[in-house]
């Protein structure tokens, strides 16, 4: 699979995602999303599906800011920040009504039926300091 076609893949699904269309369907079945560096991870159109409409429509209303992305054979790579509201409960934080903005990235493995693998590299620690994780949790000693 060349470059070109991985970047074809991709800017379909990023178009897609970034106007709430059908992202999902630039899928594999057998999908997977992991957020590296944790031991979260979803596999399956439908899981990864309901965890990125999560974060950016039920947990967060968000605006994704593209930075840049890196087309490869069968890969890509995206960088971006992850700017939006928390309007929902994340992680047991009920809705701070806070901003966030946090930079992230996420490298795509590509096939020609569409994205198999997902892997997030996005620091938690910062988001949930910026929802207020951290003075919860000083309210309560």
């Amino acid at each position: 699979m060349s470059a070109e076609s991985t970047r074809t893949i991709i800017d379909a699904y990023a178009r897609a995602l970034l106007s709430s269309g059908d992202y999902a369907r630039y899928f594999t079945d057998d999908v997977t999303l992991t957020i590296e560096g944790s031991d979260r991870a979803v596999s399956g159109r439908e899981a990864v599906r309901q965890l990125i409409t999560f974060m950016h429509t039920q947990a967060f209303k968000t605006d994704i800011h593209v930075k840049g992305v890196l087309y490869g054979d069968h890969q890509a790579m995206l960088e971006a920040e992850f700017v939006g509201t928390h309007v929902g409960a994340f992680e047991g934080i009920p809705a701070s009504h806070r901003h966030v903005r946090v930079p992230y990235a996420v490298a795509y493995d590509v096939e020609p039926a569409g994205i198999k693998a997902l892997r997030l590299y996005f620091p938690m620690e910062e988001l949930m300091r910026q929802i207020g994780a951290g003075e919860r949790a000083a309210a309560t000693v």
